[in-house]
C-alpha cells in the first residue's frame, strides 16, 4: 500500500493509505472526505464541554439578550421544558447568553466529556506519530459515541437550533465563522506533491512510479491558492537532533580546551638531548664569569 502523509500547510493532518492503480480523482475525493470528517468531528468536540456546562442552546432570537430584555420583549424559550437532561438539570448560568443555563448533573457531564476524549483521540493528529491511518471508518467510530452520549443525555434530543444537532444531520451553518475557512469540498481541493499539482484524470502511478510500498508527504490546498510552500529538507526533530549534536560537540571541545596543558614540555625529562650531554660531561654548565 502507498502511505500518504496529508498534510495542510506545515500542519500534519493524517496518514491515508491507497494505491499506485488509484485515481487521483478518488484519492481527492477520500482525503477530503475524510479532512472535514476530522473537522466535524472537531467541532462537535468543542460544542459539547459548553452543552454540559451550560445546558441546550437558546433559540437565535434569544441569544445574547439579558434577563431583562428577554422579559421585555416577552419571548420564550419553548424548547426549554422539552429539552431536558437526564436526571435533572443543574442551574449553571451562560454568561455570554448562548445556552438556556440548565446544565446535565456531574454524572452526566461525565459520560459527555469521557466520550469526547475517546473521539479526540481516535482522530488526532498524534496519530501521524503513531504511523495508523485514518479512514470514513475511523472518523464514523469518533462520529457515533458522540451521538450516542449525546442522546443518554438528553433523550429527548436538542432542538433543532442546537449546533451540535446540526452536525449530526450535516445541516450546519458555518457561514461567517472560522470554521468555514478550513473546510475544503471536494471540487476546490488540490492535491500537491513535489511542488506539482496532481492532476485530476490520472493515476497516482503516474506520478510516484509503481512501487506499492511508496511514502509520500503531500498537501492539500483550495483552488486558486496557488502551490504551497515545498518541504523542509530537515524535520523539526532533525534540527533539533543536530543542534543538540552541535551543543554537545561543542561542550566537548571546551573541555578539551580546559584540559590542554602544555607546560610539561619544560620539564627536563622530555629533553631528547639531556641522555647524550650526562655522557659527554656537557651537563651543569654554566656560561658566564665565576
Amino acid at each position: 500500500m502507498v502511505q500518504l502523509h496529508v498534510k495542510r500547510g506545515d500542519e500534519s493532518q493524517f496518514l491515508f493509505n491507497t494505491t499506485v492503480d488509484a485515481p487521483v480523482e478518488t484519492v481527492i475525493q477520500q482525503i477530503t472526505a475524510i479532512y472535514n470528517g476530522r473537522l466535524k468531528v472537531d467541532r462537535i468536540c468543542s460544542e459539547i464541554p459548553e452543552l454540559a456546562d451550560h445546558g441546550i442552546t437558546l433559540p437565535p432570537n434569544m441569544q445574547g439578550l439579558t434577563e431583562e430584555q428577554i422579559v421585555e420583549l416577552k419571548l420564550k424559550d419553548e424548547w426549554e421544558d422539552k429539552c431536558v437532561p437526564s436526571g435533572g438539570p443543574v442551574f449553571r448560568k451562560d454568561e455570554i447568553g448562548r445556552r438556556n443555563g440548565h446544565a446535565p448533573n456531574d454524572k452526566m457531564k461525565e459520560v459527555l466529556m469521557r466520550t469526547v476524549e475517546e473521539a479526540k483521540a481516535l482522530i488526532s493528529k498524534k496519530q501521524v506519530q503513531a504511523n495508523v491511518c485514518v479512514t470514513m471508518e475511523v472518523v464514523k467510530e469518533a462520529l457515533d459515541p458522540l451521538r450516542g452520549a449525546v442522546m443518554i443525555v438528553y433523550p429527548m434530543g436538542l432542538p433543532p437550533h442546537d449546533p451540535i444537532r446540526m452536525e449530526f444531520e450535516d445541516c450546519e451553518d458555518l457561514s461567517g465563522t472560522q470554521a468555514s475557512l478550513q473546510v475544503i469540498t471536494e471540487d476546490e481541493c488540490q492535491l500537491w506533491w513535489a511542488a506539482k499539482e496532481m492532476q485530476r484524470g490520472k493515476k497516482l502511478q503516474d506520478y510516484i512510479g509503481k512501487n506499492e510500498k511508496t511514502k509520500l508527504v503531500v498537501k492539500i490546498q483550495k483552488k486558486g491558492q496557488g502551490a504551497p510552500a515545498r518541504e523542509p529538507l530537515v524535520t523539526d526533530e532533525q534540527q533539533k537532533q543536530m543542534m543538540m549534536h552541535m551543543y554537545r560537540r561543542q561542550e566537548e571541545l571546551k573541555k578539551l580546551e580546559e584540559a590542554d596543558d602544555d607546560s610539561y614540555l619544560d620539564s627536563e625529562w622530555t629533553d631528547r638531548q639531556s641522555l647524550r650531554r650526562q655522557f659527554q660531561g656537557l651537563t651543569n654548565i654554566k656560561w658566564g664569569p665565576r
